[in-house]
C-alpha cells in the first residue's frame, strides 16, 4: 500500500513598496500573489503570504514550512532596507541554531527599469539563503523576448535564471504593473516550488521511514548478538540477521 501524499507550506516572505511613490505601490505585492497562486493551485499544498512591513514575521510559520520565497523590490541595485533588516532579524534564533537547514528557498525581485541590477539582488537573496544552509531553487524557465519573434508578452521576457525578475512601468500601479507576462511567469514559478517541495518532503518521508526501520533492526542486531556467550562458545551475529544489507 503506497503512503498518502504528503502536505506542504510554502511561505512567501517579502517587501513591496517600502520606497518610491506612495501612490503606486504594491507591484511587487502583485507579483508576489501571482507567486501564490500558482503555489496554492498544487495540490495539498498550504500558502501564507508573509508581506513584511504589513505584519511582523510569523518565524514559527517560517521555521516549519518546507520551502520559503523570499521577494522585493530591487532599489540602488539592491535589495529594499525592509528586506534586508529581516534577513538581520533572522540570526538569532534562526541561523545560529539552523533552523532553515536543508530547507527549499528560492526568490524574486522587481523594478522598473529592465536591468536595475535586479540580478545583484537574486544574488543578496540566495546569498542569504546559503548562509542559512537552505536549497535554492532557481527559475526554471527558458528565456523569452530574445529573437526577432518574441514580444513583451513571452513568458521569462527578461531571460532570468536564478530566480524570478519582474520589471514595473515607473508611472504605473500594482493594477497595470508588473504585466501580465511577468505574473504568469511568477505563477510558473510558484508551482515549480510547490511541486519541488512535495517531492523534497517525500523523499525526507521515506527516508526517515526507512531509517526507523533500519535502526529498529540494528537495534534487535545488537541485542541479539551481544548477549553473554555461554562458556566456551563465540559470540556470533546469527546469518537471518546479518548487518551486510543495512544502513546502520
Amino acid at each position: 500500500m503506497s503512503s498518502p501524499p504528503f502536505e506542504v507550506l510554502v511561505v512567501v516572505a517579502y517587501d513591496s513598496g517600502s520606497r518610491g511613490n506612495p501612490e503606486l505601490r504594491g507591484r511587487t505585492a502583485a507579483l508576489a500573489t501571482a507567486i501564490l497562486h500558482g503555489a496554492g493551485a498544487v495540490e495539498r499544498t498550504h500558502v501564507l503570504n508573509m508581506r513584511l512591513g504589513e505584519q511582523q514575521p510569523d518565524w514559527e510559520a517560517l521555521d516549519t514550512s518546507d520551502a520559503i520565497i523570499f521577494g522585493c523590490p530591487t532599489y540602488m541595485g539592491s535589495g529594499s532596507a525592509r528586506m534586508k533588516a529581516f534577513m538581520e532579524e533572522s540570526l538569532h534564533p534562526q541561523f545560529l541554531e539552523r533552523r532553515w537547514q536543508d530547507k527549499l528557498a528560492a526568490g524574486f525581485t522587481n523594478s522598473a527599469g529592465m536591468s536595475g541590477d535586479k540580478l545583484c539582488t537574486l544574488q543578496q537573496l540566495a546569498g542569504f539563503a546559503a548562509q542559512h544552509g537552505m536549497i535554492w531553487i532557481p527559475l526554471g524557465q527558458l528565456p523569452g523576448w530574445e529573437s526577432s519573434n518574441g514580444s513583451p508578452a513571452d513568458l521569462n521576457r527578461l531571460a532570468s535564471f536564478l530566480g524570478l525578475m519582474a520589471q514595473s512601468n515607473s508611472d504605473q500601479g500594482p493594477d497595470r504593473a508588473p504585466p501580465e507576462s511577468d505574473r504568469r511567469t511568477g505563477e510558473l514559478f510558484g508551482r515549480r516550488v510547490a511541486l519541488i517541495a512535495h517531492r523534497w518532503a517525500a523523499t525526507l518521508g521515506a527516508h526517515d521511514a526507512c531509517q526507523a526501520q533500519a535502526d529498529t533492526r540494528c537495534q534487535l542486531i545488537a541485542d541479539r548478538a551481544w548477549q553473554p556467550a555461554r562458556p566456551g562458545r563465540r559470540r556470533t551475529i546469527p546469518k537471518s540477521l546479518s548487518t551486510d544489507d543495512l544502513p546502520c
